[in-house]
């Protein structure tokens, strides 16, 4: 195909010059014409067919390109562009070679030195540190079967999966999609392991003596043993209609400036869906009713009738109007956190039970406001009525959380903590992974190429163009014994400060009541 398209133009000179000739002109035209037409329909569909758009860039990519800066990265990264082929002849979805060009060695750019990781990445070794001592052999890996949504194994950079039973949605298909997008960032950087995910919402497994099974998934708590990964969210949620975190971040962080804080509605809002948590339904209670003001603004969400009606009321850049917003859990753990802490509102943070990889670098009266879950619309009252008398003290917690989200959670460096987490994994197995019998090889033709409507939009915007020349961020040691507990205090400290702040209010308009 390609040796046919690079003769079109020459196909143009010849016949341009036989139609010169008087006798033969009229015909040879009609022919030439039918040719060249033909020519150039094959040659485009070739062309088109064997590029793509990147993350909402209408520029068609055929070849490795000159590094350009990306807008969003928290340093000036680099980023080489390759392409994606979705030709007629990759339909089977096959996935090609690795290509050694791509290879970090391979390129002549000069890396750019590496920033340093968030705080919430040292979280990645007490997630480990069930088998700092003991490593991880193939036993605890297949402990964890039960529990698993899917195996997935990485061997030089190409991807092997066994799906073990059904997912909601499309989370596992993200998931991987997100890994996929890791390995061609830092292509050659990725180590082979080998891994078990559970894609559910809770955590399943509880702390052990011996024979940890090793599994990640979204979320932990205080008594559970999980290796903690960013959700499937960051790269899109087509079934509800919510686009991928690098470009959804980025049009919350246009929704702020929309109105000043001042300006915004001075009550706390929330809207959901109140089904699948008691504590849900218990904030709908908090509600403004003609006998009672909680400073509340909660609405139930119906996706059934949003998805009917086309998500026409479900732009979570439109819902940064008020001065507080609430975030409760859901099944268990939400992944609204962060839309809701993105907004430069206050977030008044209902008592979790479960935390995800980053909400563990979040502290109370600096990036959020703590509500008690058993006595929520009175502490909710508080909440705000505190905030609307201490108003620049509480613009600068909504502004400071807002800032966590938008700086500490780029996709930049959601990749980071993807590829520590997974290093420091891989160099806790004490066995050499292979591919697993019956595993299917998953790439990005074998997810994107068949992929339509808004599920092939969001796997489109969140592709990663290709590798960067810098190396992922500089991740500091462990906190030792002093430094951790001190955190923790500081955290408690901060909590119980807020209990007496609360505690007073109530004696105050108790006592003015009798």
């Amino acid at each position: 195909m390609g040796f046919f398209c690079s003769e079109v133009s020459h196909l143009v000179r010849v016949m341009d010059a036989v139609i010169r000739r008087p006798l033969t002109k009229t015909w040879l035209t009609v022919v030439f014409l039918l040719v060249l037409a033909l020519g150039l329909f094959i040659c485009s569909r070739d062309y088109i067919d064997s590029s793509i758009f990147i993350a909402g860039n209408s520029r068609q990519i055929n070849n490795l390109e000159t590094p350009r800066s990306s807008d969003s990265a928290p340093r000036t990264l680099q980023y080489y562009y390759f392409p994606l082929n979705c030709s007629l002849g990759n339909l089977s979805r096959t996935c090609p070679a690795v290509s050694t060009k791509f290879l970090p060695e391979n390129n002549k750019s000069s890396p750019t030195p590496p920033a340093v990781c968030p705080d919430h990445f040292r979280w990645i070794y007490e997630d480990l540190w069930p088998w700092r001592e003991t490593g991880i052999n193939k036993e605890m890996v297949m402990n964890a079967r039960p529990m698993s949504h899917f195996r997935l194994v990485i061997l030089q950079g190409r991807v092997y999966v066994e799906k073990y039973k059904e997912v909601f949605q499309s989370r596992d298909v993200f998931t991987i999609w997100g890994i996929l997008q890791l390995l061609r960032r830092y292509p050659g950087k990725v180590p082979d392991l080998e891994l078990m995910f559970d894609c559910s919402d809770r955590p399943s497994i509880r702390k052990a003596l011996i024979n940890n099974p090793a599994l990640f998934r979204y979320c932990g708590d205080d008594s559970s043993v999980e290796i903690l990964f960013p959700d499937w969210s960051f790269w899109g949620w087509p079934e509800i209609n919510i686009k991928p975190w690098e470009t959804l971040s980025k049009d919350i962080a246009d929704g702020n400036k929309r109105r000043s804080w001042m300006e915004k509605e001075p009550y706390a809002y929330w809207k959901g869906n109140p089904t699948v948590n008691p504590r849900r339904k218990d904030l709908l209670r908090c509600n403004v009713s003609p006998g009672q003001e909680w400073n509340a603004r909660v609405y139930a969400h119906d996706w059934k009738r949003e998805e009917r009606q086309g998500f026409k009321h479900s732009d979570l850049s439109t819902q940064c109007t008020h001065r507080y917003k609430v975030y409760v859990e859901g099944v268990g753990w939400s992944v609204s956190e962060k839309y809701i802490i993105a907004c430069d509102s206050m977030t008044l943070l209902v008592q979790p039970q479960y935390h995800d990889f980053f909400s563990r670098g979040l502290i109370p009266l600096q990036h959020y406001w703590p509500i008690k879950d058993h006595d929520m619309c009175p502490s909710i009252k508080f909440a705000v009525d505190w905030g609307n008398t201490h108003q620049q003290q509480a613009e600068a917690i909504g502004k400071a959380g807002s800032s966590f989200i938008q700086q500490d959670l780029k996709m930049d460096y959601v990749y980071d903590y993807m590829f520590h987490v997974l290093n420091q994994y891989a160099k806790l197995l004490k066995y050499k992974p292979t591919a697993p019998e019956g595993a299917s090889e998953i790439c990005f033709e074998s997810i994107a190429c068949p992929a339509e409507g808004f599920r092939k939009k969001c796997l489109d915007e969140s592709m990663v163009g290709g590798l960067v020349d810098s190396s992922p961020c500089t991740m500091a040691p462990p906190y030792d014994p002093a430094t951790f507990r001190s955190f923790l205090r500081n955290k408690d400290e901060a909590m119980m400060k807020v209990e007496t702040l609360e505690k007073e209010y109530r004696e105050r308009n108790n006592s003015g009541k009798s």
